[in-house]
């Protein structure tokens, strides 16, 4: 063999080898590259429909999860709080959720804005400048209100809320809190997020 060929084998052994590294390289770098530019489990889960079990939530208590970055409420009616609603019809400025129908869906625009009545779904922001209002589900005199027959009190500036969500007239927040997409999977799950019957 002359020692042409062998220099050229070596020269194309050393073009195989550096083809082979470069190539390895340039997958090495675009596997992180084109993973960065999917969407994290973080921003996937904030899209994404989330599932509460209400089992254990006794009548009276309310629980919290989130969705799509947002607080959302799942407040267990009683009997005596469901009245509460019917008395607030004549304070509150919406009573029939009919003013902005992005705020409620179809099948929650009643009286107790909800598939069921026993059960309360709302996005806990205030529609006025985004607090998180309080918990104030006792009925009674309260500094805020006389006649209160239970809801939500905004601190920041004062926007009442009754045990459906529905905003009392002139007070600053413009709108009821607003009811998200959701629907029973069972008696004692709810999906959050997701409604089959359409918003």
């Amino acid at each position: 063999m002359s020692d042409q060929s062998k220099v050229n084998r070596s020269r194309r052994n050393l073009v195989i080898a550096s083809a082979s590294a470069g190539g390895a390289a340039a997958i090495g770098t675009a596997i992180p590259f084109v993973a960065s530019m999917l969407p994290s489990e973080r921003a996937q889960a904030l899209g994404a429909p989330v599932e509460a079990d209400v089992a254990q939530l006794a009548p009276g208590e309310k629980l919290t999860v989130e969705w799509r970055g947002q607080p959302v409420w799942i407040v267990r009616r009683t009997k005596e709080m469901l009245e509460g609603i019917k008395k607030a019809d004549s304070k509150v400025a919406d009573p029939e959720s009919k003013r902005k129908s992005e705020l409620t869906p179809v099948y929650a625009r009643n009286e107790y804005r909800s598939i069921k009545p026993e059960f309360l779904v709302v996005v806990g922001i205030c529609s006025h400048l985004g607090c998180s209002p309080q918990d104030r589900f006792k009925a009674g005199a309260e500094a805020f209100e006389q006649d209160w027959s239970g809801g939500f009190y905004c601190s920041c500036h004062g926007s009442l809320f009754d045990l459906a969500g529905r905003v009392y007239k002139n007070k600053p927040a413009p709108d009821n809190l607003k009811v998200p997409p959701y629907t029973y999977l069972s008696d004692t799950r709810i999906l959050i997020g997701e409604d089959k019957k359409g918003a």
